[in-house]
């Protein structure tokens, strides 16, 4: 995006705007990362970093995209079989990642714009006793749009004595209540270019007792993502492998930002940014007579992505097009969706202001 261009009009999926300030911070000068200065970052931000998982527990710090933390919760995590819960793109991801590290897996799957729902995984474990140890799922797919219920899904793991929960909030953490210690999560992965609204590259991860006594037991849990390797490096606020320590500049700030906006307000904000864009979608079928709709059924939708189908005549690329010309960003549907559908990704540091600029476009250009 040229810096020509404003903050405020770039609504991808993700990545998502960053804010310049965080650019800044970037730009300080580079330190050895085993100096002092790198530890005393590291542990002055646990704090922040904990709250914004809504755990007790440290956080993980990987250079590397979030998808290297869904490897790590494959490789770590399963000694007999995985149960990975679909219904998008992202959530596909997990399996594939089991089926390239030679791990054991089966599916789950909802139709692309339907959740996963707490029965159907409840009669999948218990018709198979003793199958899984493992159920890995996308809280937030934004391939779709739809918010998976979580908290049930993961009180219905907890029925199931040996089997753990592996979570994928890349575009929920920080724009969604993620409550990892009260709903009993057991790995939670994010990626800094969603919701957190930093740029691409770090992942952030939490992983609870049960979990690291499970990676205990798992012999081949891989060089780069071991999570004990991770565990023991923070004993000396250290991370395994050499980190990305600019980014870690520019999260040091954005925690700070996130901490002084509150969390519960900055999830407010998010949902109010999601609301107003369903009534922009309800409004626009009504003034059409066209059937444009949102995607995710109402009690499953993301307050972080908005995923809209669109009516004849109309595709995704082209909305995308028209919008680009008048200078604002979104994104076309995902994979089988591309066409028919166009996505708003309304988080990270967005406004209601801002959104309600590119709704305006939107009504200009369609």
């Amino acid at each position: 995006m040229s810096s020509e261009i404003s903050f405020g009009r770039f609504f991808l999926p993700g990545p998502t705007e960053v804010p310049p300030d965080l650019f800044d911070a970037m730009r300080r000068p580079v330190v050895g990362h085993r100096s002092p200065e790198v530890s005393r970052l590291i542990e002055e931000m646990q704090p922040a970093a904990s709250r914004l998982f809504q755990t007790w527990r440290p956080v993980y710090l990987s250079t590397s995209s979030a998808t290297g933390m869904m490897e790590a919760a494959i490789t770590n995590l399963t000694r007999r079989r995985a149960l990975c819960l679909t219904n998008g793109s992202f959530s596909q991801r997990f399996h594939a990642i089991a089926g390239a590290t030679g791990r054991p897996a089966d599916t789950l799957e909802a139709k692309w714009g339907e959740p996963n729902l707490p029965d159907r995984l409840r009669t999948a474990l218990s018709e198979a006793p003793g199958r899984y140890d493992l159920v890995t799922l996308v809280h937030s797919e934004s391939s779709t749009g739809v918010l998976n219920p979580l908290e049930e899904l993961a009180a219905v793991v907890r029925e199931f004595d040996d089997v753990l929960i592996a979570v994928d909030t890349v575009s929920s953490l920080a724009g969604a209540p993620v409550r990892t210690d009260d709903w009993g999560l057991d790995f939670v992965l994010t990626g800094s270019q969603k919701a957190v609204a930093l740029p691409p590259g770090l992942a952030l991860a939490v992983a609870s007792e049960r979990a690291l006594a499970r990676a205990r037991e798992v012999e081949h849990r891989g060089f780069y993502f071991d999570i004990l390797k991770f565990e023991k490096n923070l004993e000396r606020w250290q991370t395994p492998n050499t980190p990305a320590v600019s980014l870690l500049f520019a999260l040091d700030r954005q925690l700070a930002r996130m901490m002084e906006e509150g969390l519960e307000a900055r999830w407010r904000r998010h949902d109010e940014m999601a609301r107003r864009t369903y009534e922009w979608v309800e409004r626009t079928a009504a003034r059409t007579g066209q059937p444009w709709h949102v995607l995710a059924p109402e009690g499953y939708r993301s307050p972080c992505v908005t995923a809209i189908v669109l009516p004849d005549g109309l595709t995704g690329p082209e909305v995308a097009s028209r919008a680009r010309a008048h200078g604002y960003t979104v994104a076309a549907g995902y994979g089988p969706l591309k066409e028919s559908s166009f996505r708003i990704g309304h988080m990270g540091e967005h406004t209601l202001d801002e959104l309600e600029a590119l709704l305006a476009v939107l009504d200009e250009v369609l």
